[in-house]
């Protein structure tokens, strides 16, 4: 594992139901149980899953031109079952449009190349949840 492999973010409470995440460069933001207008956690994965195949297709695209319009929508059913809460069919779906023009047509004909590389091997959090990587909680003394 090399020295800049580890990631991490801080939780805090900042009331009930509401936390902050804070990331190692001061960055934060707010979520909570969905009681207000804030993310909840299960939304903040789906935002996670989006955001994170949409840099890498941006980044393969914008080179080329820069989109018209670019969204992403990601879904998915929450569900309690035998294995407990989780979230089935999740999908990704991209809307995407570039303007006319040569580096556009190019824009267009690598897109679907740039998702199916995302998904298949460059989005570490789509990745991580296909693959299932298992988690560990623990308790450390205050």
């Amino acid at each position: 594992m090399s020295e800049n492999s580890a990631r991490s973010v801080t939780v805090e409470r900042t009331s009930t139901g509401h936390f902050v995440a804070t990331n190692t460069r001061g960055g934060t933001i707010s979520f909570g149980t969905g009681s207000d207008s804030e993310f909840t956690p299960v939304e903040l994965l789906l935002a996670a899953l989006g955001g994170c195949t949409a840099v890498d297709v941006d980044l393969a695209t914008s080179r080329h031109a820069e989109p018209a319009s670019f969204s992403v929508e990601v879904s998915g059913n929450k569900i309690n079952d035998e294995l407990g809460n989780r979230l089935t069919d999740l999908a990704v779906t991209f809307t995407v449009t570039f303007p006319d023009g040569e580096g556009a047509d190019r824009a267009r004909t690598i897109l679907p190349r740039a998702v199916k590389t995302s998904h298949d091997r460059l989005c570490t959090v789509s990745r991580t949840v296909e693959i299932g990587t298992p988690v560990t909680a623990t308790i450390e003394d205050a």
